[in-house]
């Protein structure tokens, strides 16, 4: 009790003497400072545990511990899950996707150190899923929950959930710049003069202590030996379109083979069925074990002929067609080792497996093109480098974070320009197919998905229950009609819902309607509710996205329509001017001082 005193107190001062703005930029320096460690700390049990596992394996041969090891992985990270943390810990960035839109940016503590903990193994024990997507949802908590400490309000937790966000990514790969574009293109919040402070402090803040403790050189060495020609800007152009194909295949893969794990039902199942597939596939390709970036190292440093070491396909490696046809079916079977990873329990993002598939990407179509004669020689390091922009900006849907975190990443700074022309064609490529990315597709389906636009912005962060009204006078068909003039003697509405013994809607009755005879006392047994009600022109369902109820309000120039459930079964109505004022209010609680 005194140490929640002395916090009380504590918070008292802080309203008196630090305002507002200045203490969200010491919050969000404290946010950079957590999700570095967080990151670093990661990443370090991450290379302990892959290290003792694999660091004495065969090079010229299989090692048939790949067999062993991932199942293990996953089942130690599912039981984790399953019986420690007791809540869903996968999808990271769509939690906070979904926690942007719905709750309030609220994020439970256990996600500050769940996801270290589940990703860490599985990806140690060679899951073949990245640390990112795990650190940022770390980052989100830890940026939510030190904002609901100090009581900050709903629009500034939404900020601090973002700048966790942008130390994580910032922090993971030592990119500042990236971290802060990511939060705005994935993450979809607005950049406003009020938020762009706070998010730079948590991605410098991150970056620099990533700096401190692992130096200042790039995450992935490369050195750019062959200049960049204008000349080659048609290949850089079928290149993004070629990574928005791939990436278009991943997203859709991904989605309907995560749908066959789910109708599996029980978790053993799912353990099963992943630890098999992802094993086995492991076992044939071991460059899928855990994240891939040594293969990503390798490639871009034009190392190749090491990539199938550990393997069946050893003696191969320095076959021309054999290291296309062997990299050829990891982009193939990458999107299943990473569903299986997941699915069957483990914990992991698709953040390394879009870099890795790029690099990969990019460097097959560069050493098939220049196989043949007749066309231009094109740098295969270079066009690495140029996929993994491709790739993560077609499955992120996030060109600018594809070009930044690539810069970045490799300190490829002079290949600006063909970064910026091969991310555009890609997202161009995959928009054509796939409006929403792999993060945000899930909620956008729901109807749960906040975007830039800020009237569907709005209209998401509408509670249905905040809107419907219950207090129309339910009545039945068997009613005579002197019966619904006594109902309407006491109520002020209009209309009047119908609805049966089950409770189920029949109709409505609409005052319009009988006005002409409900004057007449000579007609008021004659005449039955079920003689005078009409259909509603149409029903609301409970689980309809508000964005689809206006429209509905639009297509039938209602003003007032009826809300049932999945039996229609009558809940309430709900009419456009409580919509509206409740438009206004969130508009202003949440989008004020923009």
């Amino acid at each position: 009790m005194a140490k929640e005193g002395l916090f009380y107190a504590f918070l008292l001062w802080r309203e008196k003497h630090i305002k507002e703005k200045h203490f969200i930029l010491i919050i969000s320096f404290l946010v950079g400072i957590c999700t570095a460690t967080s990151a670093l700390l990661l990443k370090t049990l991450i290379h302990f545990f892959q290290h003792l596992l694999t660091g004495n394996f065969n090079v010229d041969e299989a090692n048939y511990l790949y067999l062993l090891y991932p199942v293990v992985g996953i089942l130690l990270a599912g039981l984790f899950v399953k019986y420690i943390v007791r809540d869903d810990i996968s999808h990271g960035v769509t939690k906070i996707l979904y926690a942007i839109s719905q709750r309030k940016s609220r994020i439970k503590p256990h996600n500050v150190w769940t996801s270290i903990v589940a990703s860490s193994v599985t990806i140690g024990f060679g899951g073949s899923v990245g640390a990112e997507a795990p650190i940022v949802l770390t980052g989100a908590a830890i940026g939510s929950n030190l904002g609901r400490l100090f009581r900050m309000e709903q629009k500034t937790l939404m900020l601090l959930v973002g700048c966790g966000a942008a130390g994580a990514v910032a922090g993971i790969f030592k990119a500042p710049i990236a971290g802060l574009v990511f939060v705005i293109e994935v993450l979809m919040l607005d950049l406003t003069m009020t938020s762009v402070l706070p998010l730079l402090i948590s991605s410098v803040t991150a970056a620099t202590m990533s700096y401190i403790f692992t130096g200042t050189e790039a995450m992935f060495a490369f050195s750019q030996t062959e200049v960049f020609e204008i000349r080659r800007i048609p290949y850089v152009l079928l290149l993004g379109v070629f990574c928005g194909l791939i990436s278009l295949y991943f997203t859709r893969m991904m989605n309907r083979v995560e749908g066959i794990y789910r109708r599996l039902g029980t978790y053993w199942r799912k353990f099963f069925l992943g630890g098999v597939m992802l094993s086995v596939l492991i076992f044939i390709f071991p460059p899928l074990y855990g994240e891939g970036y040594d293969t990503i190292g390798a490639l871009l440093n034009g190392q190749y002929t090491n990539i199938m070491d550990k393997s069946f396909f050893y003696n191969l490696h320095d076959t021309y067609w054999g290291v296309i046809m062997f990299l050829s079916l990891i982009l193939l079977t990458k999107v299943f080792a990473s569903s299986a990873t997941n699915a069957g329990g483990g914990c992991g993002g698709i953040f390394a497996p879009s870099l890795y598939l790029g690099c990969i990407a990019g460097f097959v179509f560069a050493h098939t093109s220049n196989y043949f004669p007749f066309t231009m020689y094109i740098s295969e390091k270079n066009f690495a480098l140029l996929g993994m922009a491709g790739i993560m900006s077609g499955v992120m849907h996030a060109p600018l974070t594809g070009v930044f975190l690539i810069a970045e990443l490799t300190g490829g700074y002079d290949l600006f320009l063909p970064l910026m022309i091969v991310s555009i064609s890609s997202y161009i490529t995959i928009l054509m197919f796939e409006p929403h990315s792999i993060y945000s597709m899930r909620l956008a389906q729901k109807g749960e998905l906040l975007t830039h636009h800020k009237d569907k912005a709005v209209l998401t962060l509408l509670s249905m229950d905040s809107v419907i009204e219950k207090e129309f006078q339910v009545v039945s068909p068997e009613m005579t009609l002197g019966d619904m003039v006594k109902v309407i003697a006491k109520c002020g509405r209009n209309i009047f819902p119908v609805v049966d013994e089950r409770g189920v809607l029949l109709g409505v009755v609409l005052l319009d309607n009988i006005r002409n005879i409900m004057f007449r006392p000579e007609l008021y047994n004659r005449f039955h509710v079920s003689k005078f009600m009409v259909s509603a022109p149409a029903k609301l369902y409970v689980n309809m996205p508000m964005d689809q109820i206006m429209q509905t309000f639009d297509d039938t120039k209602a003003w007032n329509l009826p809300v049932v459930d999945e039996q229609d079964h009558y809940i309430g109505f709900m009419s456009k001017s409580k919509i509206f004022n409740s438009y206004r209010e969130v508009l202003v609680d949440n989008f004020s001082g923009d």
